[in-house]
């Protein structure tokens, strides 16, 4: 386990690898044969203290930020974004910057998406359909050409037209640095037939994926993070980028740990998002059972007869503190505490459930389990603000002590 110090402790200069120092953490790393522990049990282990250098992001070390996007999106894990995954970056700014100069490029390379839009022209010649209303306005008028609406093929659609606001916002950004400036102001110059929007028109529901596509999506994912995230309008009515938001945060969050099990803990029979059956006695008239919420899991782990069930919570504050005591979100534990005793019909034991809490800057942080009615539930926190082989070490953990399998990578 790894315990962050007080600032009145001593700490130890270390050489800075390539990483902008913002600020420093302190942490001591404990180990016996066991392996890590808790820092009070430390007496007949050793004990050093590291300074880590890393610009991070609302608690969360940004080049983490990256990591779980190219879990959340498996086409950042292609070779063109190698320089990508090798830099550290002062503000979230550029590494957004830098996803969108990297992937627009490559788009580019192999063309915009075209889809068909439908025009409205006044032409001498009739095309696609007759507009009749508009063409007898042309005839009082004198003019005997033809009002026709057709669709054409054109780069001027939704998709490209999102790429181009959001690139255009970042330009103007004065957190984004310059390098990175220069580099979308570059592909700015392939958008001149596309015009921009305003963020907040932009219909998000819209958005629809098919194989012609399929390229857009990490791209359009990054632009909705900036757009709806990050950018908020002043009293001038104009936009500036702000912290990136717990909302899209949270959603993050949520998708890097499901794929993060999908790829790595092969051994699981199931690794999904899935539904648990309300556990209904007796008959129920449908038409009722329909007013019942949907219990929806953020991550459902499956290996034979054992399930584990995660609740990705990314919150600004992980405990609720009501007479100077802090515990758990009472809704939280409800929520959990039902999935589990719902999806264990037959009251085996063998169904868990974990609250899985981001960290944050709190002092006070869960890592309790309790065993209710003969079913494991609790809480635990996963630490974003260290270097990516310690979140995979916790990540590691959790299923290797519910599950009972020796993980390897």
């Amino acid at each position: 386990m790894v315990t962050v110090t007080s600032a009145a402790e001593k700490k130890v200069d270390a050489p800075q690898i390539g990483c902008v120092p913002s600020w420093s953490l302190t942490f001591f790393l404990c180990w016996q044969n066991t392996g890590l522990m808790n820092r009070r049990s430390c007496n007949d282990g050793k004990r050093i203290s590291v300074v880590c250098l890393m610009t991070n992001d609302k608690g969360i070390f940004i080049k983490n930020i990256y990591y779980m996007l190219s879990y959340a999106f498996q086409v950042l894990k292609q070779s063109n974004y190698e320089s990508v995954a090798a830099e550290d970056f002062e503000k979230v700014q550029d590494l957004f910057a830098a996803i969108l100069a990297k992937g627009v490029a490559k788009q580019l390379k192999q063309g915009l998406y075209r889809e068909y839009v439908t025009q409205h022209e006044v032409l001498s010649v009739m095309r696609g359909k007759l507009d009749m209303p508009q063409t007898v306005r042309q005839r009082i008028q004198r003019n005997q050409k033809l009002a026709c609406e057709f669709d054409e093929l054109s780069e001027n659609n939704l998709f490209n037209q999102i790429l181009k606001t959001t690139i255009h916002y970042l330009v103007k950004d004065s957190g984004v640095s310059k390098e990175y400036k220069i580099a979308l102001n570059k592909l700015l110059v392939f958008f001149d037939g596309v015009s921009p929007l305003e963020p907040s028109s932009i219909e998000w529901s819209r958005l629809h994926y098919q194989r012609n596509n399929k390229n857009y999506e990490m791209l359009l994912n990054i632009c909705y993070f900036v757009i709806d995230g990050m950018l908020q309008t002043t009293e001038k009515g104009q936009y500036r980028m702000t912290a990136f938001s717990d909302e899209h945060m949270a959603r993050l969050y949520e998708k890097f740990i499901l794929e993060y099990y999908r790829q790595h803990h092969t051994y699981l029979s199931e690794v999904t998002a899935a539904q648990v059956k309300w556990d209904l006695q007796g008959d129920n008239d449908d038409m009722m059972i329909r007013f019942l919420p949907v219990m929806q899991t953020d991550i459902f782990l499956r290996k034979d007869e054992k399930i584990l069930l995660l609740d990705a919570k990314y919150y600004g504050k992980t405990l609720q503190k009501q007479y100077d005591k802090y515990t758990l979100h009472s809704g939280n534990v409800y929520q959990i505490y039902t999935y589990v005793k719902n999806q264990d019909k037959n009251n085996t034991g063998n169904v868990a459930g974990i609250l899985l809490y981001a960290k944050t800057q709190e002092v006070i942080t869960p890592d309790c389990m309790f065993n209710m009615g003969g079913n494991q539930i609790g809480a635990k926190t996963l630490d974003l603000n260290h270097d990516f082989k310690w979140i995979s070490l916790q990540l590691d953990k959790i299923a290797e002590q519910f599950f009972g399998v020796c993980h390897e990578r």
